[in-house]
């Protein structure tokens, strides 16, 4: 089975995006590398650990244009983190607002998620509790994909 190793977005501001990360969120910066053309634009990759296993990249590549997603609805596109316990979302909550991080919370099922915008707009999602561990594929997820396909 694949497990999830890192994911990795662009960003426009690597100042702020440097300071959401690090001193928002309290990620800590594990490795950086930078050069002179990724696709014609000078790059500066910074990576952000998650746990002993994962990592958070964001690349910023200097004087290349916004992601465009159109009129999709921002959150179409999000990063989902799980926090250990209820009372450390709670947690969460009151770090974000004191920060000054604009929030909303949704409930899916009994998952609670609070959903922000990083300075870039990349929608991150805290959520508990984490998802849980699925190894077989579910015949009922697939019927209903197909039957939704037609």
């Amino acid at each position: 089975m694949l497990k999830l190793d890192h994911v990795v977005f662009p960003v426009r501001d690597a100042a702020a995006s440097l300071g959401f990360y690090r001193g928002v969120l309290g990620l800590p910066l594990v490795e950086t590398h930078a050069g002179e053309d990724w696709g014609g634009y000078p790059w500066l990759m910074m990576i952000f650990g998650l746990s002993a296993q994962h990592e958070l990249v964001l690349v910023a590549l200097e004087g290349a244009p916004a992601a465009d997603y159109g009129r999709l609805p921002p959150d179409v596109r999000h990063y989902a983190l799980s926090v250990g316990a209820e009372v450390e979302l709670d947690a969460w909550r009151e770090r974000l607002e004191a920060a000054g991080v604009a929030l909303w919370e949704e409930r899916h099922g009994e998952r609670r998620s609070l959903y922000f915008s990083d300075p870039d707009g990349v929608v991150i999602e805290l959520t508990w509790p984490a998802a849980a561990p699925r190894r077989m594929e579910d015949p009922a997820a697939v019927a209903a994909v197909l039957a939704r396909l037609g």
